[in-house]
């Protein structure tokens, strides 16, 4: 069985970085494992800090910079182009559920989020967005909910992709 994976996306600024923490912390809390994925939607970032020794890997002109610790590793590598949300989600194992935050292109399932001073239009594409977090009532045949109700909105996902 596949991973599901749900986007989170909206207009900038709209809440897209709040909700996901709170979805996160709501299904943590209920014992899912949950992997995260954030687009960048500009080239170049970094990772690492300049000076430390992966950091300087990298800039020798290494391809894939992996750092390995005993709680944790990390892992880039440099691309020729974007990978599709799925050949990123690919990678990630051991989670119930991936939390996308963008990617508002990916036909994936996706939430939208609404906050009324960005504007009440939806981006979100019909055929994939299942539902709407916003924080002023809209009309719209999604399901709609308070832009501050995790455990509601964990429910439903639930509901439509654990269950």
């Amino acid at each position: 069985m596949s991973i599901p994976v749900i986007t989170v996306i909206g207009k900038s600024k709209s809440g897209k970085t709040t909700l996901i923490e709170g979805l996160v912390h709501e299904l943590k809390r209920r014992g899912y494992r949950v992997g995260t994925v954030k687009h960048h939607s500009h080239a170049g970032f970094d990772i690492d800090k300049p000076g430390k020794d992966s950091w300087r890997h990298a800039k020798a002109g290494s391809d894939h910079v992996v750092i390995a610790a005993p709680d944790k590793i990390a892992s880039y590598r440099s691309l020729e182009s974007e990978l599709s949300l799925s050949e990123v989600t690919a990678g990630i194992t051991g989670v119930d559920i991936i939390l996308v935050e963008g990617y508002k292109r990916a036909s994936m399932p996706a939430i939208e989020v609404v906050r009324e001073e960005r504007g009440l239009e939806l981006i979100a594409d019909p055929d994939t967005c299942f539902a709407v977090a916003a924080d002023t009532p809209l009309v719209t045949g999604l399901r709609q909910f308070d832009l501050n109700d995790a455990p509601g909105i964990v429910d439903f996902v639930i509901k439509c992709f654990l269950s």
